[in-house]
């Protein structure tokens, strides 16, 4: 097993995710999914896609848009957040209650045609709870 889960042959078991990135990592990880299921019940189906070699494997949510992709790496793991230009205002006006780190990871991203791609290491439950407070800008929480 490299720094990425490259076995193009099937996407990757929980066990095998929680051993690349270790035990602290997987449980932020499992703690994310819970957090999707509940706040958004039924609307995404979570689905594993492959990048090739160098990228390997991330468990992509999308309704319409791109809501969030997780990517498991050797010891961490990664969220991906695409904001559209509507998101970008909003999410902008939520940067000053991150932490540092998460806003620099939000103000270093680039910006393309298609929106902000922001890619935030999800090493710690400080970086997690900024995760789901920009989740929470891509998408109100479904209410049952």
């Amino acid at each position: 097993m490299g720094d990425r889960l490259t076995d193009r042959g099937k996407a990757p078991e929980p066990s095998v995710v929680a051993a690349l990135i270790g035990a602290e990592n997987y449980t932020r990880w499992r703690g994310l999914l819970e957090f999707i299921n509940t706040s958004y019940p039924g609307v995404f189906t979570p689905e594993w896609l492959y990048g090739g070699q160098k990228h390997g494997w991330s468990l992509r949510f999308k309704k319409s848009t791109s809501f969030c992709t997780l990517v498991p790496e050797r010891g961490s793991m990664k969220v991906l957040l695409v904001f559209g230009g509507a998101e970008r205002e909003k999410a902008e006006g939520v940067l000053d209650s991150l932490t540092s780190h998460a806003r620099d990871d939000y103000l270093s991203a680039h910006t393309y045609h298609d929106g902000k791609w922001v890619l935030i290491d999800a090493d710690s439950d400080e970086a997690l709870l900024d995760i789901e407070t920009l989740l929470h800008v891509k998408r109100r929480v479904k209410r049952t």
